[in-house]
């Protein structure tokens, strides 16, 4: 093939590629379990950690 055919064929493989990784990822709720797994502790560990400051006005 030519080279200048070749171009729309790797450009539609990486779009079919990127739409399946995408598609996996909104199918089995991937982010929120990640979220979930992941980030929420973190995120529980360092408001639980936070001190209070009573301040007044």
């Amino acid at each position: 093939m030519k080279k200048l055919a070749k171009i729309p064929l790797i450009a539609l493989g990486g779009a079919t590629g990127t739409f399946a990784v995408l598609f996996t990822v909104y199918f089995f709720n991937l982010d929120e379990k990640f979220m979930a797994y992941c980030v929420d502790p973190i995120l529980q560990w360092w408001y639980d950690n936070k001190v209070e400051h009573k301040y007044y006005v």
